[in-house]
């Protein structure tokens, strides 16, 4: 299958998408469930949540955030530092890997979420926009 121009792949992709997160390697900004948003081609920077494929197994999508710019491409890391599959397995991932920045996350309602407690704690808690590193638990990564 021959590859689509620039101009051709920006007409053909929605500018956003959703994307659903698995595994631990973004907890606590992320966890196993949440639906994201995501904004496919945004200019990314040092601090974002981002959506990029993986340098070695290009079918799968990881989210990682952005850690610092390195010759090459950006250095990315998971939030939590023990959970791993990140640039220090991997490397530097390449610009034309990272799809897009992740804008908004939402935390689906569990089943056992019936009593009206329950509900309006979810309801507080389950939309929140994702934030770049400043307002997050990874500041402490990039010191790596």
């Amino acid at each position: 299958m021959p590859e689509l121009s620039d101009a051709e792949r920006t007409r053909s992709t929605p500018p956003f998408g959703v994307a659903e997160v698995t595994g631990p390697s973004m907890v606590p900004t992320l966890y196993h469930g949440d639906r994201l948003l995501v904004h496919y081609g945004a200019r990314v920077r040092v601090g974002d949540v981002v959506v990029l494929r993986h340098p070695f197994q290009q079918d799968l999508l990881v989210v990682k955030r952005i850690a610092e710019r390195r010759d090459g491409g950006w250095w990315v890391l998971g939030d939590n530092g023990y959970a791993g599959g990140d640039s220090t397995d991997y490397g530097v991932v390449p610009d034309e890997l990272v799809l897009g920045k992740v804008r908004f996350r939402y935390r689906p309602r569990k089943p056992a979420q019936r009593s009206p407690l329950a509900l309006l704690a979810w309801a507080l808690s389950a939309a929140r926009p994702v934030f770049s590193s400043d307002r997050s638990a990874s500041r402490r990564l990039r010191a790596r």
